[in-house]
């Protein structure tokens, strides 16, 4: 099955529903273990990314991630425009609640045409890989003045067999409450869906943005990849 068809066959009305209750949502597999391995081997290929980050360097935490350059490998750009148009019901759905515009449009070239005219031409998706005591310092992925308000990241490797720790951690910090953390294990092939920035929550007046920020706890041991895709390039 193509990886269009299988973003397309998840169950998305129950996915938006659990993205505007938590801010995240699991999908079932869509890569399979073999499709997994092969994307984890191409770290070992300088050639297809753009850029290599330390993260300890810039205190992003320890470990290292990668950027892919344009051209994307083709499995990485037929991910990104799968779930480009899924996500945009409910990207736009957020921006009318919050008020906000809705520059997205239906086609992901479009959008990034936009993207690269305002001066973000740079690739965004990302191939991550974590050791033996690294981590990743809770941030947000904002590359300029336009934003995507959802992005995707796949487990490439199985916990528990290839690593152990190395938790998907979201925190949300809720208007006029204590923060919310959200901790999720992410198999092998499987996805998740999460928020950019932030999302819009219930309030008094309606909707009100509660800003969230994502990481991974502490690798405790193996080795952990994952692929992130964003759906904004960077300036």
């Amino acid at each position: 099955m193509k990886l269009t068809e299988r973003v397309d066959r998840l169950d998305w009305a129950a996915l938006a529903a659990e993205v505007n209750e938590y801010g995240c949502a699991l999908t079932p597999r869509v890569l399979t273990p073999a499709e997994c391995r092969e994307m984890s081997a191409r770290y070992d290929d300088p050639a297809q990314f753009r850029s290599t980050i330390d993260m300890a360097r810039y205190r992003f935490g320890a470990g290292q991630y990668r950027y892919f350059g344009y051209p994307l490998p083709e499995p990485v750009a037929q991910l990104r425009a799968a779930w480009y148009p899924r996500l945009l019901p409910i990207a736009r759905d957020w921006a009318a609640k919050l008020r906000r515009p809705a520059p997205w449009p239906d086609e992901l070239e479009e959008w990034l045409a936009r993207c690269h005219a305002a001066g973000q031409d740079k690739p965004t998706p990302i191939l991550l890989r974590y050791g033996a005591g690294d981590w990743n310092a809770l941030h947000r992925d904002l590359y300029g003045e336009l934003v995507f308000p959802l992005q995707v990241v796949i487990g490439l490797d199985e916990p528990g067999t290839d690593h152990t720790g190395g938790e998907f951690l979201l925190v949300e910090q809720r208007p006029r409450a204590q923060s919310r953390g959200t901790a999720t294990l992410l198999k092998q092939g499987h996805a998740l869906i999460f928020t950019t920035r932030d999302r819009p929550v219930r309030s008094a007046r309606g909707y009100s943005a509660s800003p969230v920020r994502h990481g991974v706890s502490t690798v405790r041991s193996g080795r952990r990849h994952t692929l992130g895709l964003v759906f904004h390039d960077a300036s």
